[in-house]
């Protein structure tokens, strides 16, 4: 067996980690600049959609709520700053796939309700015998009487349905508007329209690192509010502390259209406070996290679409945070690389990781049971001679 030492991981950070890490800053500096153009563009067709710019605790809707709020948003200013490399809007899932949410405007004062149990639709309006399925559990409806003040404009048929904010509905509008807005900004040689399956935007974006897919989703911030379902933090736990924890769930929740009735559950914001603050007490953690997501990439599930990716190991990071709370349990850098690996190849190996926030929902349930059956086998011979890798 051949084995590895804090040294060897240093050298690994440097030489492969960093120079990975320069490059997708790179890409994603680029992608932004494009992606907040086209947004401007759109939103300037339709003010339902908002640019990229205006995401996060830039959003417009949220200044309007939280303007007698001063102390909240100092909090919210102090976690972020100089801790956020990125867009709150973007997530980079692998160095050549991101996923944008694009903020919508309108829809204020939400408040979960017990929503009608059965819908008879379907997504051209006409009715069905049978009713559609249920969301599963990191889904739901919405309705528009969930909002206390949605503005006229959501009143509107290409985007309701008997009362319902389709996701399917308003992904063709932004589409639409997209489109077109690619057109007037004149980016036809550098973003193209790409086929998609079900309601997801797609489109190729030309970087001077690379050609990088960018889903775009809309996406409705609901902003200083917590879901019933995510029933977090746990009882008993020590990480992260009660303050930190409450602080946290005040960044509250989105609602991204990712599936054609239901809306998908996101905590983006949550899941970037959590692990920008991660190493305060001087831990590894990030850095362990990062040597992981190398070796995923390099190594275990290449490719622009991989079966694992840096979600899944942010999930499995926050997992192993929870339990491994204390400081001493994060000082020996090539242990806990290790153990981190040890629990990725259980999540993998079992078809199974639970998502951090809706524990009921496994991530990989949809996964491909080939694809993960092979990632294992190449963890596990990881274990078994981790050296051969990291030199």
């Amino acid at each position: 067996m051949t084995n590895f030492t804090d040294e060897d991981l240093d050298n690994y950070l440097q030489n492969q980690v960093d120079l990975r890490h320069r490059q997708v800053s790179k890409s994603v500096e680029d992608v932004q600049k494009i992606i907040k153009n086209l947004t401007a563009e759109v939103s300037s067709k339709d003010a339902r959609f908002q640019s990229i710019a205006n995401s996060g605790v830039h959003n417009a809707s949220l200044k309007v709520i939280l303007h007698d709020q001063p102390a909240l948003v100092s909090k919210w200013s102090a976690l972020l700053r100089g801790r956020c490399a990125y867009n709150p809007a973007i997530q980079v899932l692998t160095p050549t796939l991101f996923l944008i949410s694009v903020p919508l405007q309108g829809l204020m004062g939400y408040k979960e309700r017990r929503t009608r149990q059965w819908r008879y639709y379907t997504l051209s309006g006409s009715r069905l015998l049978s009713p559609v399925r249920e969301p599963e559990k990191l889904h739901q409806w919405l309705e528009l009487e969930s909002f206390v003040n949605p503005s006229q404009e959501w009143h509107d048929a290409r985007m309701i349905i008997e009362g319902d904010i389709v996701p399917a509905k308003v992904v063709n509008v932004f589409k639409e508007h997209l489109e077109a807005s690619i057109k007037t900004c004149g980016l036809t040689s550098k973003v193209s329209m790409l086929e998609s399956v079900g309601s997801v935007v797609r489109v190729a974006v030309e970087t001077s690192e690379a050609q990088i897919e960018v889903e775009l989703v809309p996406t409705v911030e609901l902003m200083n509010y917590w879901p019933k379902r995510a029933r977090w933090p746990r009882l008993f736990r020590r990480w992260p502390s009660t303050e930190r924890a409450r602080c946290i769930k005040s960044f509250g929740f989105n609602l991204m259209a990712t599936s054609n009735y239901h809306w998908l559950l996101s905590f983006s914001r949550a899941e970037q406070v959590l692990l920008s603050n991660i190493d305060e007490d001087g831990g590894c953690r990030r850095k362990c996290y990062r040597v992981v997501r190398q070796l995923k990439e390099d190594v275990w599930c290449p490719g622009s679409k991989p079966v694992i990716t840096a979600y899944h190991l942010q999930t499995l990071l926050f997992w192993t945070c929870e339990k491994y709370p204390c400081t001493r349990d994060w000082k020996d850098f090539r242990g806990c690389v290790l153990r981190l690996v040890q629990k990725l190849h259980k999540c993998v190996s079992q078809h199974y990781l639970r998502h951090y926030f809706v524990r009921s929902h496994n991530l990989l349930k949809y996964s491909n049971t080939n694809e993960l059956d092979d990632v294992a086998k190449k963890i596990n011979n990881f274990l078994h001679n981790p050296g051969t890798y990291v030199h």
